[in-house]
């Protein structure tokens, strides 16, 4: 080494310094330019150090300079070669320095160009003993090019004149910032609060995994719920010394270089829909291990192998209740909302802080179960977009009228309920081995007995919010349209805990058919689909139909529960009047024995003609004039004769 030159690579100047000082001019003309003046200045600056390009180079290679210690580390990373590392310096210096990139358009007049050409790079080869071909091969077939960390601009070039460029993004990253790639977004301190509220048992399988893919692995994380997953693969990334970087959309060239500059593990962050398939992006020039943030469906597959999926689990019921102390729930409320409902870390978060929201209204003193129940069925919490309608009325016991034996099998279905996440834990391996907590009821009988007000009544002592599916929003006449509906609405239902309801279920739970054509088989495969997925859903379904008949014999097997509305008797009939009058109307103790024993409505008919009479009484007390004409109009919608016994007088 030359004593003049620096021994601390702190005071060493950057590479593209050095190859500006090997571009001077020998001599200046009287009338040379300040781009000229430079160059020199920068020659005569480095004479003392004594070193051709070659000796140059291997010094830097040892001992980079500061300002080159992120190209030094991407250099090695990539396995580039000296004349792609002196491109880069020279393109780096173009974008960074104003007299550097004057300096280049005065060195390739006439082209005037501010970025170095492949030309002018082999000027600089030359001077390393390669020949213009050698040089440009060493760049064309280059990792710099292969990866999209040089971009090469030829259009209407020959090849010597054809100019080198960083793309922006690499030139921030180099010196030092972040840049910016559409589409692609690091690792946020939204996500970092997300990853850290992650339950210990998910954080522990983090490192798991963390440490199967420092050898360049790559895996699918599945979650019913897109913010859960990227938490889950924020916390594997920093677990492996990394942040993460979210990439939705097309891969853009560059990006392998940015990700190793700013250490970032790449996350591909897309919903599939069912049976679709996707190949996991390759970059060119290097491997990188790397994950997949999805949800239950599709499949992901890297050169032509499936991938490895995880499904991230909802936490145990002591980790849950943490969970919720950790957002200031006392024991007892904790323990109450972790036994009661299966909720992941992201989706406590968001309760708890929508509940604390509705608790500071109230000026109450703590979170209550109450709270989170109401949050749970406000509009946006857990919403499912347009695939399902919230119903956020509470039903009470006082307005579900109905037999004594149908209400023990409804109270018996709640409890079902209650206890899913650990009713298998003390029985026999038989159970447990293919138990899911997932609870399916079929609620069947004619119109208006009560099945939509039952379900109502069932999501309110459980605290949950009820969701009736819109069959429309749906089902779609493009082929795999409807799975992917349903594949996304049972995927958020699964996340936010909801009490999904198909009211007239047969319509899309209904038999299979022969197939006779193409519509019969696709017919079918949604059926088969609908079978798979109500199955494998670990929530709770309630299907309501006016026949089980009509539903296919494989469905039925996979029901937990079905219940039978009958059409009430007299004295159910009195009942559901009482409680549809309440107390201000005018009708005798005769005239309600005689509406419960002539008049044989349904619930839904019973509250038609109730509302139909109290809207003819105006603002008098509803009276038996305005009820026989209430009555009268339902008898007619339903095509039936009013009964003799209701027609006569008082």
């Amino acid at each position: 080494m030359n004593a003049a030159f620096p021994n601390s690579a702190a005071l060493a100047p950057p590479l593209s310094a050095r190859l500006f000082a090997q571009l001077a001019p020998a001599q200046l003309a009287p009338d040379a330019p300040a781009e000229a003046h430079w160059l020199v200045a920068q020659a005569d600056e480095l004479a003392p150090l004594g070193l051709d390009l070659g000796s140059a180079w291997t010094l830097w290679q040892q001992s980079p300079p500061e300002p080159d210690r992120a190209l030094h580390r991407l250099a090695g990373q990539l396995s580039l070669n000296p004349s792609e590392c002196m491109a880069l310096a020279l393109c780096h210096a173009a974008d960074t320095d104003v007299i550097a990139s004057r300096a280049l358009g005065w060195l390739q007049s006439p082209l005037r160009d501010v970025y170095p050409t492949l030309g002018l790079l082999a000027s600089l080869d030359a001077q390393r003993g390669l020949s213009p071909i050698q040089s440009m091969n060493a760049v064309l077939d280059g990792a710099a090019l292969a990866s999209g960390l040089l971009q090469l601009e030829t259009q209407g070039r020959a090849l010597p004149d054809a100019r080198l460029r960083l793309p922006m993004p690499l030139v921030l990253a180099l010196s030092g910032g972040r840049g910016h790639w559409p589409g692609v977004r690091l690792q946020s301190q939204d996500a970092a609060s997300a990853q850290a509220r992650l339950a210990p048992s998910v954080r522990a399988l983090c490192r798991q995994h963390a440490a199967w893919l420092q050898g360049g692995a790559v895996m699918v994380v599945r979650s019913g719920h897109p913010r859960e997953a990227r938490a889950v693969c924020a916390a594997i990334a920093e677990d492996m010394g990394r942040q993460a970087a979210f990439i939705e959309g097309e891969t853009p060239a560059g990006l392998l270089p940015w990700l190793l500059l700013q250490n970032a593990l790449p996350v591909w962050v897309a919903e599939l829909s069912p049976g679709e398939r996707r190949r996991v992006p390759a970059f060119t020039g290097g491997d990188l291990p790397m994950l997949v943030a999805t949800g239950p469906d599709g499949s992901w597959e890297n050169d032509g192998e499936p991938l490895a999926a995880w499904q991230v689990p909802v936490p145990p019921v002591q980790e849950r209740a943490a969970l919720w102390m950790g957002f200031d729930a006392d024991p007892d409320t904790a323990t109450e909302l972790a036994a009661g409902h299966r909720h992941a870390s992201a989706r406590i978060e968001e309760l708890a802080r929508a509940a604390h929201a509705l608790c500071r209204s109230e000026g109450g003193a703590g979170l209550a179960v109450q709270h989170v129940a109401r949050a749970a069925r406000a509009p946006g919490q857990g919403a499912l977009g347009s695939l399902a309608q919230l119903l956020p009325e509470d039903i009470h016991d006082e307005a579900l009228v109905m037999p004594s034996a149908l209400r023990a099998e409804l109270l018996a279905l709640v409890a079902r309920c209650r206890r899913r996440d650990a009713l298998a834990q003390d029985l026999g391996p038989a159970i447990q081995a293919r138990y899911r907590p997932g609870v399916r009821a079929l609620l069947v009988g004619p119109s208006g007995t009560g099945k939509t007000l039952a379900s109502g009544w069932l999501a309110t002592q459980l605290g949950m919010p009820l969701y009736r599916v819109d069959l429309a929003s749906v089902s779609s006449k493009y082929i795999g349209e409807t799975e992917k509906n349903l594949g996304e609405l049972f995927a958020r239902a699964e996340h936010a805990e909801v009490v999904l309801l198909f009211d007239e279920a047969d319509a899309m739970f209904g038999k299979r058919t022969d197939v006779k054509d193409a519509n019969d088989r696709f017919a079918n495969q949604q059926t088969n689909y609908l079978l798979q997925r109500i199955e494998a859903f670990d929530g709770i379904v309630l299907l309501t139909s006016n026949s089980r008949a009509r539903f296919d014999p494989a469905f039925t097997r996979r029901l937990d529960s079905i219940l039978e509305f009958p059409l009430p008797g007299p004295e159910d009939r009195r009942a559901l009047w009482l409680a549809h009058l309440g107390p201000a109307h005018q009708l005798s103790t005769t005239e309600l024995n005689r509406l419960a024993a002539g008049c044989d409505f349904a619930g839904g008919h019973v509250r038609n003609a109730v509302l139909g009479a109290s809207a003819l009484a105006g603002t008098g007390r509803l009276d038996w004039a305005a009820m026989k004409h209430a009555l009268a109009a339902e008898y007619r919608k339903l095509g039936k004769a009013m009964p003799a016994v209701l027609g006569n007088g008082h």
